[in-house]
């Protein structure tokens, strides 16, 4: 299960978009099930976005959470069940608030991984104008087109979107830590 989370890391994007195409398309088991539960096919449909966008930043998310969780130790799981705490209550009481920190990490870090994403994106949504294209795309487009003033404005955007991202997220992990 780890690996199979992990795939995404090492996977090239456009390899993991054409899968997830092939998945939840007409033929594909997650699209004969999005049908049969009446939600339609998923994929050049914004909500395939989201759902391709989901599982290609998996690794993103899972890693913080397992590190966060991890880093509680079983000793105030334990104290909460001496205290007649059932485990949910303990779950909700103890774990969540104390990993905390590690659940803001990975969902900025798996929304900040999702923003750019280009192969995936690709594949699952196409290019869709006003209804699947994204930021990457047009950015692509512009440079396709050799109009790379608007390229390089909506690059630097990206650029310095990113580096805030990571630098409030270091001062945060920074101040989590003080």
């Amino acid at each position: 299960l780890g690996a199979v989370v992990t795939l995404p890391l090492i996977l090239p994007p456009t390899v993991l978009g054409f899968y997830l195409l092939v998945l939840f398309g007409p033929n594909g088991p997650g699209g004969q099930l999005t049908e049969a539960l009446g939600l339609g096919l998923l994929p050049f449909t914004f909500p395939g976005l989201v759902v391709a966008s989901m599982i290609y930043s998996l690794p993103f998310v899972v890693q913080p959470l397992q590190q966060a969780f991890a880093a509680i130790g079983p000793r105030p799981l334990e104290a909460a069940a001496t205290l007649r705490a059932s485990p949910l209550d303990a779950f909700f009481s103890i774990a969540l608030p104390l990993a905390r920190p590690g659940i803001i990490t990975a969902a900025i870090l798996g929304f900040a991984h999702t923003v750019g994403e280009f192969g995936v994106v690709l594949m699952i949504g196409g290019n869709i104008p006003g209804k699947t294209q994204v930021l990457s795309m047009t950015i692509y487009n512009h440079v396709e087109a050799m109009e790379y003033a608007n390229a390089h404005a909506l690059a630097g955007g990206m650029l310095a979107f990113s580096f805030i991202v990571l630098l409030l997220l270091n001062l945060f992990q920074r101040r989590g830590n003080a």
